[in-house]
């Protein structure tokens, strides 16, 4: 079993992407990229998974969106259950310049038997997309009492927000279940997620190349998490009519 996590470019700009592999009971870190196209994304999808092969995609965009306008009641539910984290996402509507891309990546990824799971038996092979979002993630995967704030501010604020962030996936996913192992995609990410160190002085491009890889591999553990737990250990926001997030929950 497969579990890609596609950090998507809603408008413009790149999108993160990872493949992790079940095997041995446990994560391994496949692979990351960044790539722009949307072809270009599903062509790399292709290349990871065989036609008939198993996976669930995990996409951080909202890939079914039903309502013209306001707000989608996912996208409110996360308001409500982790606004005081900072955690709520934006609203996603179909006048928003970025609808058409989101939901017709969702389609073609139904195109190609990726069915979306927001009811999931727990460890049954198949082929599942979800909508996943990491802040929410983040703050029950690691026990937070924020977010961490590594997306916007200044560049050295940034730098040190997103070396929280690594040391965390460092720490607690190799520990959590299912077990994420580390050790294999040494070098895969533009640094080392064992040394934890950027440059001194990092552009904004490198550290936005870090954040949109860091990002897709929590979406691909995500992923993950829900197809090992399904409902025991995650909770899911909204519906498969107008629209659901999944999000881990750890006891």
């Amino acid at each position: 079993m497969k579990f890609i996590g596609i950090d998507l470019g809603w408008s413009s700009g790149p999108s993160g992407l990872c493949c992790l592999n079940w095997e041995n009971n446990q994560l391994q870190l496949i692979e990351c990229d960044r790539l722009l196209a949307t072809n270009d994304i599903l062509t790399w999808i292709d290349t990871q998974i065989s036609p008939t092969e198993p996976a669930i995609i995990a996409v951080d965009a909202p890939t079914i969106i039903s309502n013209p306008s306001g707000m989608r009641l996912a996208d409110k539910l996360t308001h409500k259950h982790f606004g005081r984290y900072h955690a709520g996402c934006y609203p996603a509507n179909l006048s928003r310049p970025f609808a058409q891309k989101t939901v017709e990546f969702g389609l073609s990824l139904e195109a190609r038997g990726f069915v979306h799971a927001p009811i999931i038996e727990a460890k049954k092979l198949g082929r599942y997309q979800i909508e996943v979002y990491p802040h929410p993630a983040t703050i029950n995967l690691f026990q937070l009492e924020r977010i961490i704030k590594y997306k916007k501010g200044k560049l050295a604020e940034r730098q040190l927000e997103l070396m929280k962030l690594c040391q965390y996936i460092i720490d607690i996913l190799p520990s959590l279940e299912p077990s994420l192992n580390l050790s294999c995609g040494t070098g895969i990410l533009p640094v080392s997620l064992g040394d934890s160190k950027l440059p001194e002085i990092p552009s904004t491009a490198t550290l936005k190349a870090l954040e949109d890889q860091l990002d897709a591999l929590l979406c691909a553990y995500i992923g993950a998490h829900w197809w090992y737990w399904g409902i025991e250990r995650n909770l899911v926001l909204g519906d498969r009519t107008n629209g659901y997030i999944v999000i881990p929950q750890v006891r």
